[in-house]
């Protein structure tokens, strides 16, 4: 089998809910140009056509800005897209079937939460990178259950995976998280309600220079 590429490092942007597609490309367009590592489009309220009809259009800001883009949820609308990868969660099917569906050259992602079993399953199955979280009160998902920060330091120690960070993370504590071992930081409200999108993610994305 060929060898996979490494997923990238930085901030992960995530895409906000929102009915109004022309409002959401506007601000992805907008955030894009921080140059993010990765962009997914995640929407669990849209009905399936809205949904179809957004991916598709924010996939594409996303090829003409360089920017790999990632499909929530779903691996058939991810290869049906000629998405870059797809992120899975709890719910969202098998990790094996995934990565085979995908083949070795898309990016396949897997939500830990606060689970170091889960994380070392997905990375026997074969993931690119393994997302542990809420690491902070977060208002996309306030119940969200808390995972420590160990738990990055842990998963880079000892997963040959990069380690995704999500939930409340923000430019304030973004550092301590970079530091604890994230290669990724995903961020939604931080980036996307922000006066300038774009200047936000380029500060992210400076927490990364080496």
């Amino acid at each position: 089998m060929p060898e996979r590429a490494a997923a990238p490092r930085g901030l992960y942007l995530v895409t906000p809910e929102m009915s109004d597609t022309d409002a959401l490309l506007r601000a992805v367009d907008w955030a894009l140009a921080g140059r993010p590592a990765l962009l997914q489009y995640r929407s669990k309220l849209a009905d399936e056509g809205l949904r179809r009809e957004q991916a598709a259009r924010v996939g594409a800001l996303c090829r003409a800005g360089g920017v790999p883009f990632i499909v929530n949820d779903r691996v058939d609308l991810a290869l049906a897209l000629d998405a870059d990868g797809v992120h899975l969660g709890r719910d969202d099917g098998d990790p094996v079937a995934a990565r085979r569906a995908l083949g070795p050259h898309r990016i396949l992602g897997i939500s830990c939460y606060d689970e170091w079993g889960r994380a070392e399953a997905a990375a026997a199955a074969g993931a690119d990178y393994i997302a542990f979280g809420a690491m902070f009160a977060s208002p996309t998902k306030p119940a969200a259950v808390r995972a420590p920060l160990a738990l990055l330091s842990r998963a880079r120690r000892e997963l040959s995976v990069r380690v995704a960070a999500i939930g409340g993370i923000s430019l304030d504590n973004a550092p301590a998280v970079v530091e604890a071992g994230a290669d990724l930081v995903a961020v939604v409200s931080d980036v996307f309600a922000s006066a300038d999108p774009g200047a936000r993610a380029r500060a992210y994305q400076s927490l990364f220079a080496d």
